[in-house]
């Protein structure tokens, strides 16, 4: 599933946001990894929106790093959930 998020400021670049999810059904605890592909100014614009809309905290996210040959950067945060 991917999902695209566009900062409110139009100077800033978009970032591509990808989520995915393993499970457990026993513990009924999943896995969510969300992943953010774009520039480095992007990347640092979409953590900061989701940091102020209490989604994650800044820390929680990796450090940016090369994304393929494109010149993209990448940064992934992992966040354990309970499910209904």
């Amino acid at each position: 599933m991917q999902a695209y998020f566009v900062p409110n400021d139009n100077q800033l670049p978009s970032a591509q946001v990808s989520i995915q999810a393993s499970s457990d059904p026993v513990s009924r605890k999943e896995f969510i990894k969300v992943m953010v592909i774009g520039s480095r100014k992007g990347i640092n614009s979409i953590i900061k929106t989701l940091h102020r809309l209490r989604f994650a905290e800044v820390r929680e996210w990796s450090p940016p790093i090369p994304y393929g040959a494109s010149g993209e950067m990448m940064s992934l945060l992992r966040r354990q959930i309970m499910v209904d």
